[in-house]
């Protein structure tokens, strides 16, 4: 009988010719566990999802009393279904005035396209501006607004009118112009390195398109709810985007994007022609229950305040001559190293020895922390031990 990484291997699609094969059986709070008990720490979150860590009870809780109820009813739009209904309510709650109507997705990808969609539609405009190194998904037209010519070129053509701009780069704000329909950008670049922008860059930007009258995208798909230190990242640099992107979090670990923006921007989608942008599983009851419940676990926990401080003890511990230097914001870090074979050398190391990291797309050098939020300190600690351990293993 074949095993199940034999099944895995011949049936499941691959996305590289050498996927990790770690077989987990359950997980719990910062923990995956293998068939053999052995406990691994997740330091990525799985890629910046699972901020409450695994298997939060409340979050799990909300899914069942769901799944009693209903599942799914309609396509997204037609039916008043109270979990999406409040899930919707206590994000523009938490949100300025202007982010008061919400469109739930299936994913990222797909709140990217619905938002480059109705950016078009309320502008009349055709031209898109992104950022060289952005990422915003693999789908067509998330990929046309990819700033990695690496990770796109083999699927031209794509969308036609993208220009892109370096980010926080002030003076290539003025390619921005009244002919610019949406500029999109992540408010952290992620998979750039985690590059975090300065305050005066993003209201220059906020500015050049109250001027042109281009509307700002805002992607925070991972750097949301909680994971700057902020609860949305945009919160840092005192402005507020016209159409704001969600995911990844905001599911507690049910598969859920949303795309957020004022009621007159999103009543574009609604006529010439009606239904501008469907989606059937968008806003499923479930995932909606489940984003709820985290998103009032995040909140009554008071996760967010205590994000600076477990950033603080990562920098005080992650220090060694290999290391040129920690970015980012909050608990969305990048360690700089020397190149790609070191760092992936050093990632198979921390996993070999029960820490969970990983690579950035566009900077392949650096290794990526993004832990759940309620990763403790000795849990901190122990993680950073397994990391300079592992430097010092391939560079002393």
């Amino acid at each position: 009988m074949s095993t199940l990484r034999q099944l895995f291997l011949a049936n499941n699609a691959q996305t590289t010719g050498f996927p990790l094969l770690l077989e987990f059986e359950r997980a719990e709070g910062i923990y995956m566990y293998d068939a053999s008990g052995r406990a691994f720490i997740d330091l990525i979150s799985g890629i910046g999802v699972s901020s409450l860590g695994h298997g939060n009870p409340y979050v799990k809780e909300a899914i069942k009393q769901q799944v009693d109820k209903y599942m799914h009813l309609m396509v997204y739009g037609e039916f008043v279904q109270t979990p999406q209904v409040m899930f919707a309510h206590k994000l523009v709650s938490l949100l300025p005035d202007s982010l008061q109507s919400v469109y739930f997705t299936n994913s990222g990808a797909e709140a990217v396209e619905g938002a480059l969609k109705l950016a078009k539609r309320f502008s009349g405009r055709q031209q898109i501006i992104a950022c060289h190194n952005s990422y915003h998904g693999s789908t067509h037209g998330a990929l046309s607004v990819m700033g990695n010519e690496e990770f796109k070129q083999a699927y031209r053509p794509l969308l036609p009118g993208v220009g892109f701009i370096n980010f926080n780069n002030t003076d290539d704000l003025q390619l921005i112009t009244n002919k610019t329909a949406c500029v999109i950008m992540e408010t952290v670049q992620g998979e750039a390195g985690v590059r975090v922008p300065d305050s005066s860059y993003m209201q220059a930007l906020r500015k050049r398109c109250d001027e042109t009258g281009a509307l700002l995208i805002l992607d925070e798909i991972q750097a949301a709810f909680g994971r700057t230190g902020k609860l949305f990242a945009f919160e840092h640099f005192g402005i507020v985007p016209d159409i704001l992107l969600l995911a990844k979090a905001l599911g507690g670990g049910m598969p859920i994007g949303a795309f957020i923006a004022s009621t007159p921007i999103m009543a574009a989608l609604k006529d010439n022609p009606i239904l501008g942008h469907i989606t059937t599983f968008g806003g499923h009851p479930v995932c909606c229950a489940a984003g709820l419940a985290a998103l009032d676990v995040l909140i009554n926990d008071n996760l967010v305040p205590g994000v600076a401080q477990k950033e603080a003890l990562f920098r005080k511990l992650l220090v060694h001559p290999a290391i040129k230097a920690v970015r980012g914001k909050g608990l969305m870090l990048a360690v700089e190293l020397e190149n790609f074979d070191l760092n992936k050398k050093i990632i198979d190391r921390c996993i070999q020895n029960g820490v969970i990291t990983d690579w950035f797309l566009h900077c392949s050098n650096s290794m990526r922390l993004a832990p759940p939020l309620i990763i403790q300190p000795r849990e901190i600690e122990k993680a950073c031990a397994v990391i300079i351990e592992a430097i010092g293993h391939y560079t002393n």
